[in-house]
């Protein structure tokens, strides 16, 4: 036992979140089969639609950093993407250099078709949990995430 972890619960806690993101992976998989998609496709649905929430449009650029795709491999996803209807390439109106992708309503169908009901079953397993219990958990999954994106930018 840890002096920093006295019930020690860290490696059951980091055990339980590995079974988490295993879980998550497999419910994109079931999905994306389900749906006809690479994964990568509902990936990028993903971080478009995030972006438009944001109001901070996404270019072909930057999505193939975030997805960390080649340009090449970048065109083929926004091919597929656009062919599909789900997305669309916009040229910016300050700079027709630039363009923005927009998410199209079909892509818009599939991500509410993939969140809402993973969203209701954790809203259900979370209703259980008080305010205090749902704030020390935000605490902690923000930091993984710190933590989790720290080792992806070092493994790279």
């Amino acid at each position: 036992m840890k002096d920093n972890d006295p019930v020690g619960d860290t490696d059951t806690l980091i055990d339980l979140l590995r079974g988490f993101n295993l879980q998550a992976d497999r419910f994109v998989e079931v999905f994306t089969r389900a749906h006809g998609l690479h994964r990568t496709d509902l990936n990028a649905v993903a971080y478009i639609w995030r972006a438009a929430e944001e109001d901070k449009p996404l270019t072909p650029g930057e999505l193939a950093r975030t997805l960390r795709l080649s340009p090449a491999a970048t065109t083929a996803l926004l091919d597929r993407l656009a062919k599909a209807g789900h997305v669309e390439r916009r040229h910016d109106t300050e700079d027709r250099r630039r363009v923005h992708l927009v998410m199209q309503p079909p892509a818009k169908e599939l991500a509410l078709a993939f969140f809402t009901p993973l969203g209701q079953h954790m809203r259900a397993a979370l209703a259980e949990f008080d305010a205090a219990e749902l704030a020390t958990a935000i605490r902690i999954l923000t930091k993984v995430n710190e933590a989790t994106g720290k080792a992806a930018d070092e493994a790279t």
